[in-house]
């Protein structure tokens, strides 16, 4: 999107979760990488994301993973954590950015780094797609992690997100710690 310069590309992952943190990445590819595999994470099998996440921490120039938790999330909003967590994987990266491009249509300034939002990015930019990737991955790893701590809600399947099963469980055992008490949970 920008030729010639240090591009990081930016997504989240778990926004419209009942419970767990969210989770965004900042990935900068080499100017002219091709992988044909890459695409918005959603449209992948998991055992495809995973092959995917070796690959673009292998190739990518740079690459980071920030995370907002729950509590966070209640203080200062869905959105704002969201931006947030792009902001903390954007801290992390060894490479400075020289413009950065984000999934969506939201997005705060970071630093002076000139940045472009763009709808459905992950379908449009690698960089934003290994974002995508990075951030589903990390997220689902740290949900099953959680799902072990309690088994009941269904983590492993769900991925905190708000299924029928989610809600039943919600309704019997009530909320974890890691549930986001700023959100409808049933």
């Amino acid at each position: 999107m920008n030729p010639g310069l240090i591009e990081a590309g930016c997504d989240e992952a778990g926004r419209g979760c009942l419970a767990g943190s969210v989770f965004a990445a900042a990935v900068i590819l080499p100017e002219d990488y091709v992988n044909d595999g890459l695409n918005d994470s959603k449209q992948l099998s998991a055992k495809r994301r995973y092959e995917l996440r070796r690959e673009i921490e292998r190739d990518a120039l740079a690459w980071a993973v920030g995370v907002v938790t729950p509590e966070e999330i209640d203080e200062i909003n869905i959105l704002n954590a969201s931006i947030l967590a792009m902001h903390r994987a954007l801290d992390q990266l060894k490479v400075r950015p020289e413009a950065i491009i984000v999934d969506g249509n939201r997005f705060k300034p970071y630093r002076f780094i000139p940045y472009s939002t763009v709808v459905k990015g992950d379908g449009k930019y690698l960089s934003i797609a290994a974002a995508s990737i990075l951030a589903k991955t990390y997220r689902d790893d740290y949900m099953d992690r959680l799902a072990g701590e309690f088994p009941q809600y269904g983590w492993t399947e769900n991925k905190g997100y708000p299924t029928r099963a989610h809600r039943e469980a919600i309704k019997k055992y009530g909320p974890t710690p890691y549930h986001r008490k700023s959100f409808r949970l049933l």
